[in-house]
């Protein structure tokens, strides 16, 4: 009967950050940093918003960046994507929209 050793093996794999003080304090902020600017810049090349004022009585509908990473298959560089997403789930039909539609744009950095 052949005896096989049991070796304990330790992973540090570390997961997507949930939000930006996450993003910012871990070891890969200089990467989030670049895909925030990119979607940043993105945002503002599209024209995705223009800065209005608030009307009186109403409450800005608030965002979240939402980070991901992505492993190259072929063993290389990560991929760091970074959205700015609308609390959408805020929002009235017909109040503060009329039309529907993806709110990402195609960042990403390697």
């Amino acid at each position: 009967m052949d005896s096989v050793a049991m070796i304990p093996i330790m992973l540090n794999v570390e997961g997507d950050p949930q939000t930006y003080g996450e993003a910012m304090a871990s070891r890969d902020a200089a990467f989030w940093k670049e895909a925030i600017n990119d979607e940043m810049d993105s945002i503002l090349f599209n024209n995705t918003w223009v800065l209005v004022d608030l009307p009186q009585g109403s409450k800005p509908i608030g965002c979240k960046w939402v980070f991901k990473r992505k492993n190259n298959p072929t063993g290389g560089s990560p991929t760091f994507k970074a959205r700015l997403m609308a609390k959408g789930f805020r929002q009235n039909k017909g109040l503060h929209y009329f039309d529907t539609y993806a709110p990402l744009s195609n960042n990403t950095v390697h």
